[in-house]
């Protein structure tokens, strides 16, 4: 099953030539999910084609304009084209009351339903589950209240190997089995353990985004051994008193988490604007974790 990652900014809170505030798009099956939504989210989503009918629910990890500006204008959208299935919006407290406020002043009426789950976000708890994956909070330490969300694939179930299949098994007998059935003996035909037939499922697949933070260790046991980390890494790290001032990361911290947790690859994202050459952070980062990636635009990660 499809379950992949599109950067569609890296930017942080001052816009910046060929950086946009920070979006991603990512894909589970054939559903599509929004994690946070930046100024000009909408024309990125175009821009990669992605499908906003099939959008499912967005998570916004926190209140500062850069990571949810634009979100009333893709509601606008996504009412212009006529969407009439309810959209879940997962985020802090007071953002449904930002998105009232400002139907109400503009006069907009939503012609869907919009689901709003309020993120507890000091705590790691789920917030959000569907038939493809479950989402759960993780709480970060930012200057205000701010959410990471972990994105786990729902299991999967065994599949079955041909080669160890009897002949002559019928569709509904197939669909027994696939289905995790045993296949009880009959006059015809003996009966067919569905675990001598089968191998068992990968692991469910992660994939964590930590937004805007302070450098929390603590977070490392939470998303421990996901396929794909993003951490923010908003500074070098010498000017990790600046990124402590401002509750944000350096790209050596977020290096340091990623290796602490064992996970399997590391993005980089939220550049400051004073770097016109992300390099210097890349480096920084590989010198603890190698496989540091940057997160830039456009990037696509297979999890």
């Amino acid at each position: 099953m499809t379950f992949e990652l599109r950067i569609l900014g890296s930017a942080s809170a001052t816009p910046t030539l060929g950086r946009h505030p920070t979006a991603q798009a990512l894909t589970v099956g054939g559903a599509h999910y929004l994690v946070d939504c930046g100024e000009g989210t909408q024309w990125r989503l175009l821009e990669y084609r992605n499908r906003l009918n099939q959008l499912r629910a967005v998570f916004i990890s926190h209140l500062h304009g850069d990571h949810y500006f634009g979100l009333f204008g893709l509601l606008g959208s996504l009412h212009l084209q006529g969407r009439t299935r309810a959209l879940v919006i997962v985020g802090p407290p007071g953002l449904d009351e930002v998105l009232s406020t400002q139907m109400r002043v503009s006069g907009t009426k939503l012609a869907f339903a919009m689901e709003f789950v309020a993120v507890d976000t000091k705590a790691h708890a789920v917030v959000y589950e569907d038939a493809h994956i479950t989402v759960s909070s993780l709480p970060m330490r930012h200057r205000i209240p701010c959410a990471g969300y972990l994105f786990a694939e729902q299991p999967r179930r065994p599949h079955l190997l041909k080669e160890r299949l009897p002949a002559g098994l019928s569709a509904a007998q197939l669909h027994q089995l696939a289905q995790g059935h045993d296949l009880p003996a009959s006059a015809d035909q003996p009966g067919v353990r569905h675990a001598d037939v089968s191998a068992p499922a990968p692991a469910p697949r992660r994939y964590a985004f930590c937004s805007d933070t302070l450098y929390t260790p603590a977070l490392a046991e939470l998303v421990r051994g996901a396929q794909v980390l993003y951490h923010e890494a908003t500074f070098l790290d010498n000017m990790h008193v600046r990124a402590a001032q401002t509750h944000h990361s350096t790209a050596r911290q977020a290096a340091q988490l990623a290796r602490d947790a064992g996970v399997g690859r590391l993005l980089l994202g939220h550049f400051s604007s004073r770097y016109k050459d992300l390099e210097p952070l890349l480096h920084e980062a590989q010198a603890v974790f190698p496989t540091a990636e940057l997160a830039t635009e456009g990037l696509m990660v297979s999890v």
